[in-house]
């Protein structure tokens, strides 16, 4: 006993020192020292402490590697779609890659009129969330769907998709897309102008 503190507020609970039972109720309530849940508390409390000299050891190494980031509005360049997968033009404002956390990567992309991505798949599925403007979207086999600022749109993996701007005005959505083994998109055929005005 003679390594730990008395707490006032808990006549049987004995911490070690320099730590206080973060436990302690408002002095108008029942002392915990009547429950089960505070003896196990109170008893618990000399074991915690060794757990917390060992967590905060490990902090300085892990502090690092979980650290809050910014990256900042225009600090990364934007590009064009490359006319090998875009139809029109499009401008891709990357936001965040995919690493070993989040296995997923975020852009901004915008449309022109009449601009649209190629046929293509996603292998671990794409999320869009219409920003502005009036876009168009459409799964293979099924009619072209449009869609609007707000609008959330579920690209599951393997299902083969388009999206884009309508014919007479911009859309800008934010993409969020997974990634299998570093592989985000596996690009297919341009989408027609009789598929794209189809409705």
């Amino acid at each position: 006993m003679q390594h730990g503190i008395h707490v006032p507020a808990f006549e049987s609970c004995f911490v070690p020192r320099g730590r206080t039972c973060e436990y302690a109720p408002p002095e108008r309530t029942r002392p915990l020292k009547k429950s089960l849940l505070g003896i196990a508390l109170c008893a618990a409390a000399p074991f915690t402490s060794a757990a917390d000299a060992q967590d905060q050891a490990s902090k300085p190494a892990a502090a690092a590697a979980s650290t809050q980031q910014i990256t900042r509005g225009g600090e990364q360049a934007s590009t064009t779609g490359p006319a090998e997968y875009f139809t029109g033009r499009a401008r891709v404002d990357p936001l965040f890659p995919a690493n070993e956390d989040i296995k997923a990567s975020g852009a901004y992309v915008t449309f022109e009129p009449g601009a649209r991505s190629a046929w293509h798949t996603h292998p671990a599925g794409q999320r869009l969330v219409v920003a502005s403007g009036v876009g168009l979207t459409q799964e293979w086999g099924k009619p072209v769907q449009v869609i609007r600022p707000g609008d959330v749109v579920w690209c599951p993996p393997g299902v083969k998709h388009w999206h884009g701007a309508a014919p007479t005005t911009a859309m800008t959505h934010l993409t969020v897309t997974g990634a299998v083994d570093g592989k985000s998109v596996t690009w297919m055929e341009k989408v027609t102008d009789d598929q794209y005005h189809a409705r």
